[in-house]
């Protein structure tokens, strides 16, 4: 099976990607952000490198997906999605006039050319968070390249992923509210979400 943990910057993915991996024994995938050439330069100077930065996610993601096909015999979790490149990130960033009309349109046409040769996950989990507590995880995680993500930008990010939940008929999805969760360090949170996973997997 292809599992997929989607959610704003700050929700959680990263860290629940990995207990869920270790939990399961599933192979976890996790997003390009450590070595990412772009991410930097990106936080300082949004409208020069949206595009080049778009363009690194969307084919590391679709390196992501290929490698995915070729696991036949095993459970996959992956943190990020392909879709949230296109209909939340750059979309964010053409709506708020970072990306300009011709990169979009250029960045559209790979996506749709890319996405053809994709199947979507057999599940999808979106990690609901409110903005005090991405900004109270980003804050704790302490990346230098995050410092200046405004709460704007997140607001922003949030509406699109709400959007993107609502309209998702890729597959199935499981929406978990972690606003007050601590799941990496209170079991209890954490062995919640196993229950709704094991609903979700084994019994739905």
């Amino acid at each position: 099976m292809h599992i997929a943990i989607t959610g704003n910057i700050g929700a959680g993915k990263t860290t629940l990607t990995q207990m869920l991996g270790q939990h399961y024994g599933w192979e976890a995938l996790y997003e390009a952000v450590e070595g990412n050439p772009y991410l930097a330069d990106f936080y300082k100077d949004m409208e020069r490198w949206a595009f080049n930065l778009q363009i690194y996610f969307l084919n590391s993601r679709f390196a992501q997906v290929q490698r995915i096909r070729s696991l036949t015999y095993s459970t996959t979790i992956q943190d990020r999605t392909i879709y949230e490149d296109a209909f939340i990130f750059a979309k964010n960033l053409y709506d708020s006039g970072i990306m300009t009309q011709r990169d979009f349109d250029t960045y559209l046409m790979l996506f749709d050319t890319i996405i053809k040769a994709v199947q979507p996950p057999d599940l999808m989990i979106y990690l609901k968070a409110d903005i005090p507590k991405l900004v109270h995880q980003i804050k704790k995680r302490g990346r230098d390249f995050e410092a200046d993500i405004s709460v704007d930008y997140l607001q922003n990010l949030n509406n699109y992923y709400e959007q993107f939940a609502s309209k998702y008929d890729h597959g199935r999805m499981l929406v978990i509210d972690v606003n007050d969760m601590d799941f990496a360090n209170n079991p209890d949170d954490f062995n919640s979400i196993i229950e709704m996973l094991n609903k979700e997997l084994f019994y739905a």
